[in-house]
């Protein structure tokens, strides 16, 4: 089974971060423009939270906030619950299950080094599901 590190590495290398002091319409338009569906809030080098689709539909969008007007640190999730480069995709799967989330920062040490979505790992696993069969075909040929 793929670790995170492995995982991050057939992504790009670009990281989507925000000020906690960015309006939440500014970074919905990142989120659209981007085409992802969440993303970190830093102060600084420090991960202090994460916005979500989910975050602007429930703390905006229901409470009747503007977007415009609203800072994203007062809807972030915090704190931000993460994973490590050596994790396997087993383990995020199961953290993002327990905890209802559908992104994972990564972090080595104290610095943000990526983030795993649950379509990061379902793709890993399928690949990597697909080799196993791929091997297990040969095998059996042989």
């Amino acid at each position: 089974m793929r670790n995170v590190n492995q995982i991050l590495a057939g992504k790009a290398d670009r990281l989507i971060t925000v000020p906690r002091e960015a309006p939440v319409l500014e970074v919905i338009r990142l989120m659209a423009e981007n085409h992802i569906g969440s993303v970190l809030v830093m102060q600084g080098d420090e991960l202090v939270g994460i916005a979500t689709e989910r975050d602007y539909a429930r703390k905006v969008i229901l409470q009747g906030r503007s977007s415009a007007q609203t800072p994203v640190g007062e809807i972030m999730s915090h704190p931000v619950v993460t994973v490590g480069p050596t994790d396997t995709a087993q383990t995020c799967m199961a953290v993002m299950t327990d905890r209802r989330i559908r992104h994972l920062p990564v972090i080595d040490g104290e610095r943000v080094v990526g983030m795993v979505s649950i379509g990061d790992l379902v793709k890993a696993v399928i690949e990597d599901q697909r080799l196993e069969i791929e091997q297990l075909q040969q095998y059996i040929a042989s």
